[in-house]
C-alpha cells in the first residue's frame, strides 16, 4: 500500500478534488479518482472526501492507493536486446513500435509480456498486476533503453532514484525547426489537455516538469538534440519541444506524421543509476535505430 501527500495550490481553489487528482497523479483517471474517493481512500484532516469536494487551494490532502494486485500478464516469448541484467535489475532497448505494459487495446504482446517468460515469472510487484518490474516506461513510438526490477528491492530503490532526479535518462531527437541557441531548459508543468483528455499538454494545473535540451547538430530547418529528463511526464519530452514550437519529427499526436517513418525520431539513448544492491554507478547507452540514422543521413544531404 502507498500513501501519497498532495498539496493543491492557490489556483487550484475551486476545483472538484476527482478531476484534480486525476490531474495529478500520473495514470490516474477520473473514474478512477473517483473510485478511490468512493473507497474513502482520501481524506483530509483524517477524513474522507467526497468526489464532488471542492479545493480550497490550501490543504494537504492524503491519498492511500491500494496494494498492488497479483500478476495478470502472461509470459510470452518474444525476442529482447538485452544491454544489462544481473539478479536484480534488467535494461532493454526496447524497438519503436513495442507497448511497455498490457493495457486498453493492447493485452498482450508488450515488454512485459516478454520481460515474465525471459526472466521467469521474476519481476517485482510492485508495479502492480499488469506493469510487474516496471520502473519507468517510453511511449510505444519511441525506442531505447527500458530499465526493470526483478525484485520489490530493486524496484522501490530505482524508483527512489528516480524521485531524486539521481537516475539520468538521456534522450536523442529530431526536431521540427531551428535553435538559436545552443542549449536551455524547458520548465513548464504537464497535464491533461482540456481540449482532448488523450493527449497531454502544457497546463498551469498540471504537475512540475522539467526537460534540459541540447544542439547535437543543425540542419536546415530540423536540429538533431539531445534531452535530459528531470522529472518523467507522460509524453514529456514530445509536449515540452511542441510548446517550444518545435515539435518532434514524425510525431503523430504533438507534430505531423511523416510518409514511410514509422513514430517519432525519439531514443532513449543512455541511461545511469546506482545499482540497488551493489552501490555501483552503472552507466549504459544504444546505438541510435536504422531509422532514425536514415533519417540524419537524409537530412545531412538536404545541407
Amino acid at each position: 500500500m502507498e500513501t501519497l501527500t498532495l498539496r493543491p495550490a492557490e489556483p487550484d481553489a475551486g476545483k472538484r478534488v476527482d478531476a484534480w487528482l486525476a490531474s495529478q497523479v500520473e495514470d490516474l483517471t477520473r473514474s478512477a479518482a473517483q473510485r478511490l474517493l468512493e473507497e474513502g481512500r482520501v481524506t483530509l484532516n483524517g477524513k474522507p472526501l467526497a468526489k464532488n469536494y471542492k479545493l480550497a487551494g490550501a490543504e494537504t490532502l492524503i491519498l492511500t492507493l491500494p496494494a498492488p494486485e497479483p500478476l495478470d500478464a502472461l509470459p510470452q516469448d518474444i525476442p529482447l536486446d538485452i544491454v544489462y541484467e544481473d539478479a536484480d535489475v534488467v535494461v532493454v532497448n526496447k524497438p519503436q513500435g513495442l507497448v511497455v505494459h498490457p493495457a486498453p487495446g493492447h493485452p498482450d504482446g508488450t515488454l512485459v509480456n516478454a520481460l515474465l517468460y525471459h526472466c521467469g515469472g521474476s519481476l517485482s510487484g510492485v508495479g502492480g498486476a499488469l506493469r510487474p518490474g516496471v520502473v519507468h516506461r517510453i511511449d510505444r513510438d519511441t525506442s531505447g533503453l527500458i530499465i526493470a526490477a526483478k525484485n520489490d528491492f530493486a524496484h522501490r530503490s530505482l524508483a527512489a532514484q528516480l524521485q531524486d532526479h539521481s537516475l539520468a535518462r538521456t534522450y536523442e531527437c529530431i526536431a521540427v525547426g531551428g535553435f538559436r541557441e545552443d542549449a536551455g531548459t524547458v520548465n513548464a508543468p504537464i497535464g491533461r489537455c482540456p481540449a482532448d483528455r488523450k493527449k497531454m499538454a502544457v497546463v498551469p494545473s498540471g504537475r512540475p516538469a522539467v526537460t534540459h535540451w541540447e544542439v547535437l547538430e543543425r540542419f536546415s530547418g530540423f536540429t538533431r538534440l539531445r534531452c535530459r529528463l528531470e522529472t518523467g511526464r507522460t509524453h514529456q519530452i514530445r509536449v515540452h519541444l511542441a510548446y517550444l514550437g518545435r515539435p518532434i519529427l514524425g510525431d503523430p499526436v504533438y507534430g505531423k506524421p511523416v510518409p514511410g517513418l514509422r513514430g517519432q525520431c525519439l531514443h532513449a539513448a543512455a541511461l545511469r543509476f546506482t545499482h540497488p544492491r551493489t552501490g555501483e554507478l552503472i552507466e549504459l547507452c544504444c546505438p541510435l535505430p536504422e531509422e532514425f540514422q536514415a533519417q540524419l543521413r537524409k537530412l545531412a544531404g538536404r545541407c
